[in-house]
């Protein structure tokens, strides 16, 4: 089921398999943001996170995946570095987004941070 122009909700769900697919109405307009940016499909490689699933993966209850507010994508023929540097300039004063050898986090927060 489509939820915007370029992704579905079973993007969203939670990889454990548990059927959660919560997601911020705000972090679908950066990551439609992203999709118009850079002009090539976004793989979504997590999104919502049960918090049993996310304390199995090692995660802290502070992350923003349990709310619906982070995903971590890769943006085809675009390095995580580049998609990373991308977000921290559009978005200067907001957000949470980390950069990974694989994959780019960004959640949509309330306070700023970077990693």
């Amino acid at each position: 089921m489509k939820i915007s122009q370029n992704f579905s909700r079973e993007e969203f769900a939670c990889n454990c398999g548990c059927g959660g697919d919560t997601v911020d109405y705000e972090t679908i307009l950066v990551l439609e943001d992203v999709r118009a940016h850079f002009k090539e499909p976004v793989t979504i490689n997590s999104a919502y996170r049960c918090l049993e699933y996310n304390r199995g993966i090692g995660s802290n209850d502070g992350s923003q995946h349990p709310k619906g507010r982070a995903v971590d994508i890769v943006v085809k023929n675009n390095s995580p570095r580049v998609v990373h540097f991308y977000l921290c300039e559009k978005y200067k004063d907001k957000y949470g987004i980390g950069g990974y050898d694989i994959f780019t986090h960004i959640d949509t927060r309330s306070t700023m941070a970077r990693w």
